[in-house]
């Protein structure tokens, strides 16, 4: 009997060592470790030199797809289209971490997708950047939202879609109010905070307009093949959310945005309802 079990182990072993390689969520992760990189103007490890880092963050410097961009009307392809993008989250727990570089809310275990042509891509994480990385017309706003997903379906090639949200300064955000306590605790200082049941459904997208391209991540490795959805409707933040989110992450970090990538003749879609006039 033992000699049969372990080959029979063996073969399980294997089979696992596998699926886990190409699962999309080991795939496709943003760096975790923020001490290779930073935002620092004149840093050897800033933006313009993390594709010099390490061999496998080339795509921040070679790559021909890199995301943020400036989405100016312009450039942008009107798609006349009713209805929002569509979204099935699930309220889920969740962990607010401070990874240094920015703020993330991960939530553990399934909380719901969003679907693209067919596809499903399932909710793995939202972090924060400030000032935002994407701009309208050259204008960057106060905060950006990332909410990171990854498809399950082996044959889709492009398997992360990140919806980014802007926002500017007025009244509070109040998905936001409900993570300050449990941020500020972690003031400039690596940690997690376990915030039990958060629904998604609670971060407001607002509107039926949003633009469409496909970029990288916006931190190294700077993957691309992503499938980015933006939202045209600026939302609102207090002053004061700002600031917690700037000063709680590491010093090089307060303005954690990359700098505007080439254009590269790729498309930039606005879908939405009446899209005549991309200044509605």
């Amino acid at each position: 009997m033992k000699n049969q079990s372990k080959p029979i182990f063996i073969a399980s072993f294997l089979v696992c060592a596998i699926l886990f390689s190409y699962s999309p969520s080991t795939r496709s992760q943003e760096v975790e470790n923020e001490r290779e990189f930073d935002y620092l103007e004149g840093s050897d490890k800033g933006p313009r030199h993390w594709g010099d880092i390490r061999k496998d963050w080339a795509a921040c410097k070679n790559g021909g797809m890199q995301s943020p961009i400036d989405l100016l009307n312009q450039r942008v392809k009107l798609i006349p289209k009713s209805g929002q993008l569509k979204r099935n989250y699930k309220s889920c727990n969740a962990t607010v971490k401070n990874r240094g570089h920015d703020i993330s809310l991960q939530w553990v275990g399934d909380a719901g997708s969003i679907q693209i042509n067919g596809t499903d891509y399932f909710l793995q994480q939202g972090h924060w950047h400030s000032p935002s990385e994407h701009s309208i017309n050259g204008r960057r706003f106060d905060l950006e939202l990332h909410m990171v997903h990854v498809t399950k379906d082996l044959s889709v090639k492009n398997k992360i879609a990140v919806v980014g949200l802007f926002y500017k300064i007025g009244q509070p955000d109040a998905f936001i109010s409900k993570l300050m306590r449990n941020i500020m605790s972690m003031s400039d200082k690596k940690g997690e905070r376990r915030m039990g049941v958060i629904d998604p459904t609670g971060i407001k997208m607002g509107g039926k307009k949003y633009y469409r391209y496909m970029g990288s991540l916006t931190v190294p490795p700077c993957t691309e093949g992503v499938s980015w959805t933006i939202y045209k409707k600026i939302r609102t933040v207090s002053r004061e959310q700002v600031k917690i989110l700037r000063e709680v992450v590491h010093d090089y970090a307060e303005r954690n945005s990359r700098p505007i990538q080439p254009l590269n003749r790729r498309e930039i879609h606005l879908y939405g309802p009446n899209t005549r006039n991309t200044n509605d």
